[in-house]
């Protein structure tokens, strides 16, 4: 059990999910309306349920409406650990009140910070950069790789998730949005998805040299071997929750040292926790020449960071690296903060007690429902496949709209990603609150079956 229950204040979980009016409800697609007017480009969640929310403690959102949630989004993988720790929220709190913003100067909280990290870090992880937004320490990382190889294309993963400024949105899948087509020297290759695997073995099961083999055949055949990077998403985010086998992180980083490439891990969404480790590339005992963190690392607050071992680090002086936001002092006592919070309340350890249950739970449904093909969990980063037919595997967009819609009524604010359905809840949680959250889901797939016919 973790050594803090501070989210249980206040509320009586027996109680929870409250909901006092349906959801969205009348207060809510009020508000909605009003802004929707104005604001564009909202997220499909947003779309499919448009509830307003108005605060948030622990692991229980409440809308405008007085309905109660069991949150199982932490805000798209931000809030890891809860919303409002009193500790970071005290800690952004004194700093706002102190002094806002320095450019890059040094702060005696910035160097707190920056020692923190190289503690918590894998070994000879000594060089910091720090920065507001994911993308933004993604697009820093391909300038350092650059600035330390000489050389200039990039490998990335298909349905791997990088961001959306240039570069970063070339590293990714394409669609008409996103312009003409990618950047010159950006090349995507298939990752292994154990679920629906690319090159398989004998037995059918998935055959991971095989896909470092192809990576070889592609390298010399449709780059000009100028690649200074290969950049990865340890456990897809948008693409899924997808989890590579034990094996291939190890082969990956092998493959870059042959080529003399760096091996980047965008841990934007995996860091902080949200696997049961700082990094998620730990529990391949891989570390990555250059990482970047972020989402949870300030539990809410826009702070990332780009690292890197002892020989990358110089890079960072050669591509004008500093911004106007990144390492404010408000950033770095929120990521300080969280930090101290993960330690002190043994959080890293609760996110992997807690991905012993959700093993247990969903495999538990795998077994029980018609239309989930697949279940994943690393820590609490979960994801849920669901299909058609489980011989087939066609994925099933509809059912998973429909299970996303009806948690959401039932008071479970989480993640849609089409037939896939993402869970993200704060790694505070005990199992009580965790089964709870599985309840729901588990009986909206049972009402989508029955109103599909299966």
């Amino acid at each position: 059990m973790q050594k803090s229950q501070w989210w249980k204040e206040g509320y009586d979980f027996s109680q929870l999910p409250e909901m006092k009016t349906e959801s969205p409800g009348p207060e809510s697609r009020r508000l909605h309306a009003r802004a929707a007017g104005i604001i564009k480009g909202l997220s499909s969640q947003v779309k499919l349920h448009p509830v307003c929310f108005k605060e948030g403690f622990g692991v229980v959102l409440t809308d405008v409406d007085g309905n109660r949630y069991i949150d199982f989004s932490s805000g798209i993988y931000v809030t890891t650990l809860g919303h409002c720790h009193p500790k970071i929220s005290e800690a952004v709190a004194q700093a706002a009140k102190t002094m806002m913003n320095c450019h890059d100067f040094t702060t005696p909280v910035k160097v707190e910070l920056l020692e923190k990290m190289v503690q918590i870090l894998p070994a000879g992880v000594n060089g910091v950069q720090l920065y507001d937004s994911g993308t933004t320490a993604v697009e820093a990382a391909l300038r350092a790789a650059r600035a330390y190889t000489g050389k200039h294309e990039f490998l990335s993963f298909m349905m791997d998730f990088h961001g959306k400024s240039g570069h970063a949105v070339s590293l990714a899948k394409m669609n008409g949005t996103n312009g003409a087509g990618r950047a010159q020297g950006f090349y995507m290759v298939p990752k292994p998805y154990p679920y629906r695997p690319l090159f398989k073995k004998a037995d059918g099961s998935i055959d991971t040299d095989a896909y470092i083999d192809y990576y070889e055949y592609f390298l010399a055949n449709a780059t000009t071997g100028q690649v200074a990077a290969f950049i990865a998403e340890p456990i897809q985010g948008w693409g899924g929750s997808v989890i590579p086998p034990d094996d291939f992180y190890p082969k990956l980083k092998k493959f870059c040292q042959k080529h003399d490439m760096l091996l980047i891990a965008d841990e934007v969404l995996t860091s902080m926790g949200r696997t049961g480790k700082y990094l998620a590339m730990e529990h391949w005992n891989t570390t990555a020449d250059i990482s970047t963190m972020g989402k949870g690392f300030g539990n809410g607050f826009p702070v990332t960071a780009m690292v890197a071992d002892e020989r990358i680090k110089e890079s960072f002086e050669k591509i004008s690296a500093s911004t106007s936001y990144g390492g404010n002092p408000m950033a770095c006592a929120a990521a300080l903060a969280s930090i101290e919070v993960i330690e002190e309340e043994g959080l890293l350890e609760n996110a992997l007690r807690l991905e012993k249950y959700f093993i247990k739970r969903m495999e538990k449904m795998k077994r029980e429902h018609k239309i989930i093909g697949d279940v994943r969990v690393r820590g609490c980063l979960l994801g849920i496949e669901l299909v058609k037919d489980l011989n087939s595997k066609e994925p099933f967009d509809e059912a998973g709209k429909m299970v996303y819609t009806k948690a959401f009524r039932k008071g479970l604010a989480w993640i849609p990603a089409g037939h896939i359905l993402r869970l993200s809840p704060p790694i505070i949680m005990d199992e009580e609150i965790a089964a709870k959250g599985m309840d729901i889901v588990d009986e909206a797939i049972c009402e989508t079956e029955k109103e599909l016919g299966y």
